[in-house]
């Protein structure tokens, strides 16, 4: 793999297991980095047991042994999803790993019929990094939905599919 930043390559993506060690350890580095940046109340950051929902599907994008990024797909209703969950491990932060698994969603998305896939996120600079990569994959800013509401710390997107 290249070092250079920005570099893309094949990574192995596959459905994740949130009860599997690697997982479980970056997705509890998420949900308590979340909530570490983002005021009580506003992080909504989707634990390993939450994850194990049937109305979710988890992915994991792998550089051999190695988990390079996770994100899942919740399914809102019949014809919407939502993004949940999304963590480049920092080794692998700006190499591509994350948008092999927005690609995965996207996909897994279409492949069930949505017609609309959202997201919520946070509107620190932390955020830049996730957001140029959503606004690349073509999702625009929208209102609140599902039971989420507006507020200073979260903004919205969605993307047509």
């Amino acid at each position: 793999m290249s070092d250079r930043v920005g570099a893309r390559r094949a990574w192995t993506v596959r459905r994740g297991d949130p009860a599997e060690p690697a997982v479980a350890a970056l997705l509890a580095a998420h949900v308590a980095d979340q909530r570490a940046g983002t005021p009580a109340g506003f992080s909504f950051a989707l634990d390993a047991a939450r994850l194990a929902a049937p109305d979710v599907a988890l992915f994991a994008a792998w550089d051999e042994d190695a988990l390079a990024a996770v994100g899942a797909l919740k399914r809102l209703d019949a014809a919407s999803g939502e993004v949940k969950s999304m963590r480049a491990a920092d080794a692998y932060r700006g190499r591509g790993a994350g948008h092999a698994i927005l690609a995965a969603i996207v996909a897994e998305a279409r492949a069930l019929g949505l017609a609309r896939l959202y997201l919520e996120t946070g509107t620190t600079p932390a955020y830049d990094p996730a957001l140029a990569l959503y606004r690349r994959a073509g999702f625009a800013p929208c209102a609140a939905f599902a039971d989420y509401r507006t507020s200073p710390h979260n903004q919205f997107l969605m993307l047509a599919l």
